[in-house]
């Protein structure tokens, strides 16, 4: 049963969209919103939830000209993973 101002990890994922493997793996790696564990279960306060979407709220056309300055230049070898593919012209 969830606690008035909680989410479970599986309704934080359908709200998002995601699998809740996805959260979990977040969790592991620091990211994602705050969280509350209790043994083994994982809950997430309404208001922490609010502010990590209010802090990735984007306006049209805002992270485009960003996403550049945070990736480094184009090498025109891009990676993904540990493999380099090659980016067709």
């Amino acid at each position: 049963m969830e606690q008035p101002g909680h989410l479970s990890e599986k309704l934080l994922a359908r709200r998002w969209g995601l699998s809740h493997r996805t959260l979990e793996r977040w969790r592991h790696d620091g990211h994602g919103p705050a969280y509350l564990k209790f043994g083994s279960r994982v809950v997430y306060r309404i208001e922490d939830v609010e502010a990590f979407e209010a802090e990735r709220r984007r306006t049209a056309g805002a992270s485009a000209g960003n996403l550049r300055s945070h990736i480094g230049p184009s090498t025109g070898l891009e990676r993904i993973s540990d493999r380099p593919i090659r980016r067709l012209a």
